[in-house]
């Protein structure tokens, strides 16, 4: 579990340090599913055990690492949204999806010179 949230973590940096907007919004996505990974596995889990406490149960299920998750999805949903709509709201205002602030152009078809 801990190789797979290594891999998520340096495959969004790798990522977010990039210089187009949508490979930084993919690597920020893999941060968060690294991060959420984290959360999952640090609250311990535990194997056919009720999440809800009980008087007749001894056992259960901690519930924090659940509801954490569950909202750090939502968030990341949310910041994802977001930062899409900010990117193609420069990438429209600027014509260039760098996030550097370069001044290099999305080629199109019409720029594009025949050999």
């Amino acid at each position: 579990m801990a190789s797979a949230i290594a891999v998520l973590t340096a495959g969004g940096i790798y990522l977010a340090l990039r210089g187009r907007t949508f490979q930084v919004v993919l690597g920020l996505t893999l941060i968060s599913y690294a991060v959420n990974l984290f959360l999952f596995v640090s609250g311990r889990l535990t194997i056919n055990r009720p999440p809800i406490w009980s008087k007749t149960i001894s056992d259960y299920a901690d519930p924090l690492p659940q509801a954490l998750v569950l909202t750090a999805i939502v968030i990341t949903f949310g910041m994802t949204a977001f930062a899409v709509v900010l990117s193609l709201r420069s990438f429209l205002e600027t014509g260039s999806d760098q996030v550097d602030g370069d001044e290099v152009a999305c080629a199109t078809d019409s720029d594009a010179t025949p050999s």
